[in-house]
């Protein structure tokens, strides 16, 4: 789950005048982790500038979400550090990432368009924009995923794909610079995951940053690659 984003409200307007002063990077160094008294992995450095995508590779079990999950903040790791250049001083680098795992955290009983807005307004630190501006946010991010059809249905009659597509629009909602994606393309089809590409590139474009595990490509031209379980690679700029 996504840290809520406790002062969002302020974090876009000075993200701008940070990103002005030091450039963008998501960095991670001699990072070790141990779950469940096992060593997942150690001694993995990376360091991603603004604007480029690393792809977390590897066999099952090599570390990809457990990685991302230290990157989020909800795994502390053995050894080693994670920073974020540029970003907000004030903010941890948790409360700057979007995560994605490989749940689809919603609600069965509630709307798609209900589902959205809860996380628009949790990420929000609780406090909801405007209506109209709220609103818009969200019609725009089914929008961005092809869901615009269906925002009145309830989640549950969703199919797996469509799931998945909706808890990817809570990346086109609330502006965070660095989104952690856990194997995004899972059950997307052809159509769903150029979406998706079109979104990464997007974030991209604007300076952000992106970290995903994935087994396969996912079309992001100029992107790092980290195998774990392999020797450490560093992205560079």
């Amino acid at each position: 789950m996504p840290a809520p984003g406790t002062r969002a409200p302020r974090q876009a307007a000075r993200m701008g005048a940070a990103a002005q002063m030091t450039a963008m990077e998501l960095s991670g160094h001699d990072l070790a982790c141990i779950r469940s008294g096992r060593e997942v992995f150690s001694g993995v450095s990376f360091a991603v500038p603004g604007g480029r995508a690393l792809v977390l590779t590897g066999a099952n079990g090599a570390g990809k979400s457990s990685l991302l999950r230290v990157i989020a903040g909800l795994v502390t790791p053995a050894s080693g550090s994670v920073a974020l250049a540029g970003g907000d001083p004030e903010l941890s680098v948790a409360e700057q990432c979007h995560y994605t795992g490989h749940l689809d955290p919603l609600n069965p009983d509630m709307t798609v368009t209900e589902n959205l807005r809860f996380w628009v307004r949790y990420l929000n630190g609780g406090r909801p924009d405007s209506p109209g501006i709220e609103a818009t946010a969200i019609t725009a991010a089914l929008h961005a995923v092809g869901l615009d059809d269906l925002g009145a249905l309830p989640a549950g009659y969703l199919s797996a794909g469509q799931k998945r597509r909706l808890s990817l629009a809570r990346l086109a909602c609330i502006p965070r610079p660095v989104w952690l994606l856990d194997e995004p393309t899972a059950a997307l089809d052809a159509a769903a995951t150029e979406r998706l590409r079109r979104l990464m590139a997007d974030h991209l474009a604007g300076d952000g940053v992106i970290v995903a595990a994935t087994h396969g490509p996912l079309g992001l031209a100029g992107a790092a690659e980290l195998a774990l379980g392999a020797a450490t690679i560093t992205a560079q700029p």
